[in-house]
């Protein structure tokens, strides 16, 4: 009898637990919302986000040019000291926007670009990063 209502209450639970797991779209939507509403309220929120952003473009830059050209190791040992630096800075400035930086984040990671409400997400989020002047 014992072993009956555990394997009822493990077969009931298990929908519970995936729901918690992948959260709606409508919760990403409102997160997303949220996160790029209160960056966007806060000026020096804001001017940090776009310095995050240019960063990360000025990072991703580099890292092609290096894939593109084969550098001797002075040179690469530069260009690796100068990703270092350029990701410790973005970092450091992460921790400023605070946690609506990482709801972005976690939230572009998890993004499905191929759905309608992926594509609705992505939108709500450019629309912060259109505010930025680089």
């Amino acid at each position: 009898m014992n072993r009956l209502l555990i394997v009822i209450l493990a077969i009931c639970s298990v929908p519970l637990y995936a729901q918690g797991a992948q959260p709606d779209a409508a919760d990403l939507k409102a997160e997303a919302r949220n996160a790029v509403g209160t960056i966007g309220a806060d000026k020096h929120k804001t001017q940090t986000y776009c310095e995050i952003l240019d960063l990360e473009r000025q990072l991703a830059d580099q890292e092609e040019n290096n894939t593109k050209k084969k550098n001797k190791k002075k040179d690469k040992d530069k260009d690796k000291k100068k990703a270092e630096a350029l990701s410790q800075k973005i970092n450091q400035l992460q921790k400023q926007v605070g946690p609506e930086f990482v709801t972005l984040d976690n939230i572009l990671k998890r993004l499905d670009l191929t759905s309608p409400d992926g594509r609705e997400i992505a939108l709500i989020i450019q629309s912060l990063n259109q505010t930025c002047p680089y």
